[in-house]
């Protein structure tokens, strides 16, 4: 894929802002245009720790197709995405067209609920993990890609997320240039 790829981050109240903004920013930072839409509407979402979002768009304003489309979790925020309408439509697009869908910590119920990415490798937090295990082959990995599905743990695991997503739309050679100025340890003593 080309520099110019898409990204569209789905946040809602109570969604994991750390897992929110790492990603936003490290996509950004890999030269992928992000957009990220409210599934509530336009106006700022409270986070699950407080902090403040506010959204580039409602999700109901969404048009066109993404390259991937990004599910950051949080048990709350998770609960939004599984309730909405809206993000069924764009998980179902997304896996019918064969592009890309990162979901990290709660989020990956919202896969199951949609009924999206069924039978594939992937990972949560452990809170959900029991309502995954007959959703795919379930692993205790930090980040697990199976073809275009990514997904991840929680919020200690949102900068190797983030940075998978860049090397799957871009190159290796782009992720290792967007990690090394960012001082991402190779390993965390």
């Amino acid at each position: 894929m080309s520099a110019e790829a898409t990204a569209l981050v789905l946040v809602a109240q109570g969604s994991e802002e750390m897992e929110a903004v790492i990603s936003i920013d490290v996509l950004r930072r890999g030269g992928i245009d992000v957009t990220v839409a409210g599934v509530d509407g336009i106006d700022p979402i409270r986070c699950s720790r407080g902090v403040v979002i506010t959204p580039d768009i409602a999700l109901d304003d969404v048009a066109g197709d993404f390259d991937i489309v990004v599910l950051p979790g949080g048990a709350e925020g998770a609960q939004r995405l599984v309730r909405s309408a809206k993000v069924g439509e764009i998980l179902r697009r997304q896996e019918k067209s064969g592009r890309w869908l990162g979901a990290i910590c709660a989020a990956p119920i919202a896969l199951k609920a949609h009924g999206v990415f069924r039978d594939r490798q992937l990972t949560s937090h452990p809170s959900v993990k029991d309502l995954l295990e007959d959703w795919g082959e379930y692993s205790e990995h930090s980040v697990v890609a199976d073809g275009n599905l990514i997904t991840s743990r929680g919020p200690g695991t949102a900068f190797p997320f983030a940075l998978r997503i860049v090397g799957a739309l871009t190159d290796a050679e782009r992720m290792v240039e967007v990690r090394a100025p960012m001082m991402f340890p190779v390993q965390v003593s």
